[in-house]
């Protein structure tokens, strides 16, 4: 697995348990320990984020940073190699 595979894993990973724990909270707002590793998971969703960008680009179009067209700027996904 290339890092760019294991970084969106993981990444990929921390969002599903953030929409999980976002709809369990809806159901008990007032569980504090689950309020508490939302918290923790969205830290970590950022970190991850934040690192898979800067070695590979922005996620989506809305990640640009302002310029609305960085997304498609060289190298293409398939241009990078990787090893």
């Amino acid at each position: 697995m290339t890092e760019r595979e294991r970084l969106m894993r993981n990444l990929s990973a921390y969002d599903f348990a953030l929409t999980d724990l976002h709809i369990y909270l809806d159901t008990h707002p007032d569980d504090k320990k689950a309020e508490k590793a939302l918290r923790e998971y969205e830290n970590k969703s950022s970190e991850l984020r934040s690192q898979y960008e800067e070695k590979f680009g922005p996620l989506t179009v809305r990640d640009d940073g302002g310029n609305r067209w960085s997304w498609i700027s060289d190298p293409w996904p398939w241009d990078v190699q990787e090893g």
